[in-house]
């Protein structure tokens, strides 16, 4: 490999933005003005930046339906705009695209670019190969501190980043990695691999999923992580930023999912009426139908209802609690299946710890509800009957019954979902509280049967 010659993009790239002076803040401004716009104005107002704007505005995650706007551009300016921009971000604007606008893109790329993309888009999503970029610093493990920091003026503008060097072998495996501020620091004759790090190198599998990276990235405190084949050649790196938008990202898509409708996908000012009924009626439409299990259980038990009427002033309770408990469970096993703490194979202690916790709260809650019955019943706030002893014993029971069975429902819930191989997210609190409402109601009923008959029952 010759690292004297550098490619043809980056050339290009170093000389167009050499004399230009972007601010982040001003590049931010630029994003969020476009992201009001509808895609012909945001194509004009894109076409009327200076080009090396307008590059670095397409290159911003935060810029929503940007392939859209490529795809609106005239195909030529839009092939010039996508070749100055870094390689990962291209490939997630690509895999938005349709198949006839993409194609035509893709005939217009330089051979570079176009190999570096089809490259990137054949990993699969939210893995490490589909976080990564192409655009590192890596130099051969026979310079010395003075080439590399030549080697760096260079090419640092069409970098992803500077931070982290990456030496390679003669043969192209990754070696060593060097710090910038070893680098900086090092006396200017001395071989590259005197400033490297001592420390093993921490990298990632292509395949890795980005939760993994983002672990990794975590734990050894890195700006950046290297990504490498199975014979050790680096193919890309992944950068703390690319982790953290695309952490985001999900972030927001699971807590739409855990509200109890699909993920909107796009901010929710620019999601039309129509993306947005379509998005919520199809799982508020699903809790429908579940909650219609309750009027069934409550029919199912008319006859109780007809001769204790006191039990009905307590199922808003009963059910609340049920479905908070389980609520509060699945939102904690969610959590820490997604930060690693929790495995698949770790629900049994799951169980055993949710079990004693359910009983636990359960009894809390039925002491306050008894409480709040004797001091009605004595107050003379309300008459529960001859027999308010009994109803106070059979909400007591009832409530440890409900939110222990909703603790450990919410707590395996999750479990299961990833069991399937789906996404444990979709565990939504409603669901939850729908699944815990009905079975609430089922126990609620059995427990007055079996305290109540004989006297009310």
């Amino acid at each position: 490999m010759n690292f004297h010659n550098l490619s043809q993009r980056a050339s290009k790239a170093a000389r167009i933005l050499r004399n230009s002076s972007i601010g982040p803040t001003t590049i931010a401004e630029r994003v969020d003005q476009l992201n009001t716009l509808d895609v012909p104005d945001a194509v004009d107002a894109l076409l009327k930046m200076p080009q090396p704007k307008a590059v670095a505005v397409l290159d911003r995650p935060e810029l929503h339906h940007a392939a859209d706007i490529i795809a609106h551009i005239p195909l030529e300016q839009a092939a010039r705009f996508v070749n100055l921009m870094s390689d990962d971000r291209v490939a997630d604007v690509m895999a938005e695209m349709d198949d006839e606008p993409r194609a035509k893109l893709f005939s217009r790329l330089d051979r570079a670019t176009a190999t570096a993309i089809q490259h990137l888009m054949t990993y699969p999503p939210r893995t490490a190969g589909s976080m990564m970029t192409t655009e590192f610093v890596s130099v051969p493990d026979r310079w010395t501190v003075e080439q590399t920091l030549a080697h760096i003026r260079i090419v640092e503008r069409s970098r992803e980043t500077v931070y982290a060097i990456y030496v390679l072998a003669e043969d192209g495996t990754l070696t060593k990695v060097v710090t910038l501020r070893s680098l900086v620091t090092g006396e200017p004759s001395a071989s590259i691999l005197t400033v490297a790090s001592k420390e093993g190198i921490t990298y990632a599998d292509p395949l890795m999923s980005q939760e993994d990276v983002a672990r990794l990235i975590r734990k050894h405190d890195l700006l950046a992580i290297p990504v490498v084949d199975e014979h050790a050649h680096i193919l890309g790196i992944v950068t703390v930023d690319d982790v953290i938008d695309t952490m985001i990202a999900d972030t927001t898509e699971d807590a739409h999912k855990f509200g109890g409708m699909e993920a909107l996908g796009k901010p929710y000012m620019t999601m039309g009426f129509a993306d947005m009924i379509r998005k919520r009626a199809g799982w508020l439409s699903a809790l429908f139908l579940g909650e219609m299990l309750t009027a069934s259980a409550m029919q199912h038990f008319e006859g109780e209802l007809e001769k204790a009427v006191v039990l009905t002033l307590f199922i808003p309770l009963i059910m609340s609690s049920g479905g908070n408990s389980g609520s509060q469970a699945t939102s904690l096993i969610i959590r820490a299946l997604a930060l690693g703490e929790l495995k698949l194979s770790d629900w049994w202690r799951v169980l055993l710890r949710e079990l004693p916790t359910g009983l636990t709260l359960g009894a809390i809650l039925g002491a306050i509800g008894f409480l709040r019955l004797t001091v009605w019943q004595q107050a003379g706030f309300y008459d529960y009957g001859e027999h308010w002893l009994l109803v106070g014993f059979t909400v007591f029971s009832a409530l440890v019954g409900i939110v222990t069975f909703g603790s450990l429902a919410g707590s395996m819930l999750p479990f299961i979902l990833q069991r399937l191989r789906l996404d444990p997210a979709s565990a939504s609190a409603p669901f939850v509280a729908t699944l815990v409402d009905v079975t609430g109601l089922v126990i609620y009923f059995s427990v007055a049967l079996l305290i109540l008959s004989g006297t009310l029952l």
